[in-house]
Parts: C-alpha cells; sequence; structure tokens
C-alpha cells in the first residue's frame, strides 16, 4: 500500500500508544454497537452478542460486585447498566491490548496506513449514525407532535424527557433545522476533501445533542458522548492546523489529503465502487424506510377513531347522575384519545389511568380495561349524534354506565393556535 502524500516517518511513543488504544477502542465500541452501520448487520449482531451478554453479566456481578445483577440490555435507552459496563470492558480492553500491543511492537516508526484507515472507519461511522438521525427528523419521526394527551399534561408532571420531545416535536421548522444540520454533517464526513468540515459541523451538532441529552436525562447519552469523542479524533489530524487558522491568527498549511492506495489498480476501483455503493445505499434507504414508516409513525400516520379530547358532560352509573366531584376518584372528567389500541381517562380528582383500548367501527363497540387492573374490563356500544358529540352505553364491572362526552377542538390549544409572527409589537411569552 501507497500514499500519495508525505506523512512524518517517525512517531512519538505517546501517539503511538495512543493510536493503539483508540484502534482497539473504537472497533470494539462500533462492533457492540454497530448502530446499523452496514446493511443486514442486526443480524449479525443478533448472533455474536448473546456470549457478550453472558459475560457483561458475569463481570458486573464477579468482578465489580454490582448490588444488583444486569437483567436489562440495550433497548430504548443506550444508558443502561449493561452499557456502560460493556463500555467500561471496552475501555479497559483497549489499555490492556494497547499496552501488549506496545511491548510486541516496540520498533514500529509509525502507524500512518493505520491511522488512516482507523479515521476511515471513525469517519463512516459517525457519518452513516448522523444521516441516520437527521432522515428521521426530516421525515419527521423521532419527535411527533404534542398529542392530546401530551397536550392536557401539566409541564410540572412532565418528565424532562417529555418536556425536550415536546419542545422539540412542536416545531416542524426546527426539525428540518436539526435534521439537514445531522444530515449534511454526514455526508460531508464520507469525502477526505469535506471531512474536516463535516468533523467541526459534527462536532457543535453532536455537541447540541449531547447536552440536550444530559440536560434532560435523555438516554442516548454514551452515544451522543462517544460521537462528540470520535468526532474530536478525526480532527486530531489538523490540530495544528485549525489551531493556527482560528486561535493564533496564523497561516495554516495545506492539509494531506492524500488517499492510501493498493499497488493493484482492481483494489482501488473495488474500494471506490464499495464506497459509493455504501454512500448511495446510507441515503437512500434511510429515507426510503423512513418514507416507509410514515404510515404508522410521526405526524403523516393515521389517526385512529375516534382521536382527541373528549370532556365528559355527564355520568350516569346504574341509573344516578354522578356529580363531578373534585373528590371522586372513579367518576370520568375527560377521555383522550391518542394512539391506536389506548385510551387515557382523567378522573374527576385529576388522577388518570392509561387503558387498552379496542374499537371495532363496524359495530360500533368498544372494550376498555385498565393496564393497571385487567380484570375490570369495560364494553361499551358507542354512538355520534353530531361530529363533536360521543355517547357511550355499557357496562363497567357490574355497573351499567351512560356517558355523554363532548369533543374539545385541540386549534383551542395556545400552543397550536399561537403559529408564527414576524412582527410583535410585544413578547408573547405565556
Amino acid at each position: 500500500m501507497t500514499n500519495t502524500a508525505a506523512e512524518p516517518a517517525y512517531w512519538s511513543p505517546l501517539r503511538k500508544l495512543s493510536l493503539r488504544f483508540f484502534m482497539i477502542f473504537f472497533i470494539a465500541y462500533i462492533v457492540f454497537n454497530p448502530n446499523g452501520v452496514l446493511p443486514n448487520i442486526d443480524k449479525l449482531y443478533e448472533i455474536y452478542i448473546e456470549p457478550v451478554h453472558t459475560l457483561v453479566v458475569w463481570l458486573g456481578k464477579h468482578v465489580l460486585h454490582l448490588s444488583k445483577p444486569i437483567t436489562v440490555f440495550t433497548n430504548g435507552s443506550g444508558d443502561t447498566t449493561y452499557d456502560y459496563v460493556l463500555l467500561f470492558f471496552c475501555f479497559v480492553t483497549a489499555i490492556v491490548g494497547a499496552v501488549i500491543w506496545s511491548v510486541a511492537d516496540r520498533k514500529a516508526r509509525n502507524y500512518n496506513n493505520l491511522f488512516y484507515w482507523l479515521t476511515v472507519v471513525v469517519r463512516y461511522y459517525v457519518a452513516i449514525t448522523m444521516i441516520t438521525y437527521g432522515c428521521v427528523k426530516i421525515i419527521k419521526l423521532q419527535f411527533p407532535s404534542p398529542s392530546p394527551d401530551r397536550l392536557l399534561q401539566p409541564f410540572g408532571n412532565a418528565s424532562p424527557m417529555g418536556l425536550a420531545w415536546t419542545y422539540m416535536g412542536y416545531s416542524t421548522g426546527f426539525n428540518y433545522f436539526t435534521g439537514f444540520a445531522e444530515f449534511t454533517c454526514g455526508v460531508l464526513l464520507f469525502f477526505r476533501r469535506t471531512a474536516t468540515l463535516g468533523a467541526i459541523v459534527g462536532l457543535v451538532v453532536a455537541g447540541n445533542i449531547m447536552a440536550i441529552n444530559y440536560a434532560f436525562d435523555v438516554p442516548v447519552k454514551l452515544l451522543s458522548t462517544m460521537l462528540v469523542i470520535m468526532c474530536l479524533y478525526i480532527l486530531s489530524k489538523d490540530f495544528i492546523r485549525l489551531t493556527n487558522f482560528f486561535i493564533l491568527n496564523k497561516p495554516a498549511s495545506a492539509a494531506n489529503l492524500g488517499r492510501h492506495t493498493f499497488k493493484k489498480r482492481w483494489k482501488n476501483l473495488t474500494l471506490c465502487i464499495v464506497k459509493y455503493v455504501l454512500v448511495i445505499y446510507t441515503v437512500v434507504m434511510n429515507f426510503y424506510g423512513d418514507v416507509e414508516a410514515m404510515d404508522q409513525y410521526g405526524d403523516a400516520a393515521k389517526k385512529p377513531p375516534l382521536y382527541g379530547i373528549y370532556n365528559v358532560q355527564s355520568f350516569v352509573r346504574n341509573k344516578d347522575t354522578i356529580p363531578p366531584l373534585k373528590t371522586d376518584t372513579t367518576r370520568w372528567d375527560k377521555l383522550t384519545i391518542s394512539y391506536a389500541g389506548r385510551a387515557r381517562v382523567i378522573m374527576s380528582d385529576d388522577t388518570s389511568r392509561m387503558h387498552d383500548f379496542k374499537i371495532d367501527t363496524l359495530k360500533h363497540t368498544i372494550d376498555m380495561y385498565s393496564y393497571a387492573d385487567t380484570t375490570g374490563k369495560a364494553h361499551y356500544t358507542y354512538s355520534q349524534p353530531s361530529k363533536d358529540v360521543l355517547l357511550l352505553k355499557g357496562t363497567m364491572r357490574t355497573d351499567s354506565i351512560s356517558i355523554r362526552l363532548k369533543k374539545y377542538d385541540l386549534k383551542n390549544f395556545r400552543l397550536l393556535n399561537r403559529g408564527f409572527h414576524w412582527i410583535n409589537e410585544y413578547p408573547y411569552n405565556r
């Protein structure tokens, strides 16, 4: 293999040790957290990750002596105990591996080739991750608009992550802005001539993601932190140039953009084809998959039958009209239907219960039961005398129930009706 540009023939011992550490650490992290980097990688991941689960559980119990056994693995949260122990394992393995490597390869003068290819791997990992996250914002799947449930939830009852999701989900324009920033960063990182700019953009974008994750307790802290570290690693080669340009006001020499090539032409051609296939695949398949998912998730997804917020006008139990007393824990006050198969009932005392909600639009029947009490099933028939009135009649346990509800116009919420204004004579902060 040859390099078309001059590179240092001799590396300092610290630089060689650092390369050995990051080589092992980054590769281990990427293998154990593939994050959809390669097509169908998840199928391979499922094969080799089971022994890793066993090892991490053993480490937690016998080496780290954790107070509780590890039973939860990476899911919607990437900050589980398992993830932290796995990261610790990668870190220790990288240290031990770097030391052994240093002893075994004491005479190495430099690692120019390894540094180049590790940088390529890291660039592509960050690039594909950024494009993936960018696409789900451009298509607006990650952060849906506030649901009826969310609109009725007091700020004080929202989790920090829920508040962040509502903040992001409210504005389609802000989703586009952040999504295109992530997407642009990813595309720039795919190419050597724009990689430095891509890493700078990535440092800002990933830094913002990391700040949100830490500040709002979003359980993707480890991945976002790793993206920041990887962007810094990509920029490390140009540290002196960037320092001269941005801080010291000194001339910055031209970047070394030399491509490491193989002596045989077919290898270089194959590598080039693989690269562009991967780039095109990443962009096309992410957008294709997200567009396909629009029918199931996000703002474009079909709303479930009876979607909305309903205020209870009358509640009759066993032919007795129940008054809306704030001390009553059994009388309905509101019904919200936000997602298919689920409904929330808010009681007169402001407590709420999530229910399984099965509706048959042909028979006009509804079956409901609380997640907290699956034995207390209720069966209703429903009718709509007008588009904003809903009548429920049926049984709840052994009681006969008749409920009249009126649909609330979601446009009455200030969050949804305020809109955008170029001119504001006074601040509109409510």
